[in-house]
């Protein structure tokens, strides 16, 4: 049984959906932002379930209240990685720290190739199980 047809990398909340258009990403830019969430932009060419510390595009959002200009981020984030994967990430701060409380992507490469399960043989009868990416064994910024 295939639990993912599309194939496409599952991170996040809304990744068994289409894509997001631009109305509804703002439309839930606007609810973390009525929640008193920040916004930040990050973006990736590892997308290993693992990589939870993705490259930041500018500075996180604390104060801006405005969703259009969340989303000018996202914009200014595809002009420049196009070929990236790019993920809007909500911090909830209400409890004195800063905590995920939305994190779902935005954008994706055309082609996403998904990643081999490699399994090792250890200690006796020990079978160590990982993942890798298939495009990991190219150049940074040549991976898609």
């Amino acid at each position: 049984m295939m639990t993912n047809p599309t194939g496409r990398i599952t991170q996040g909340q809304f990744s068994f959906l289409p894509e997001l258009t631009d109305e509804e990403i703002t439309q839930q830019i606007q609810y973390g932002l009525d929640k008193g969430y920040a916004w930040s932009v990050e973006y990736t060419d590892d997308p290993h379930p693992r990589n939870t510390y993705w490259e930041m595009h500018g500075m996180p959002m604390f104060d801006l209240r405005d969703a259009a200009g969340v989303l000018s981020e996202v914009k200014d984030c595809r002009k420049a990685f196009p070929s990236h994967y790019i993920r809007l990430m909500a911090f909830d701060s209400t409890r004195g720290i800063e905590s995920i409380a939305m994190s779902f992507i935005v954008n994706r490469p055309k082609v996403e190739p998904g990643f081999a399960l490699e399994r090792q043989e250890v200690n006796g009868r020990t079978i160590r199980y990982t993942t890798r990416s298939y495009s990991a064994g190219k150049p940074e910024m040549e991976r898609y």
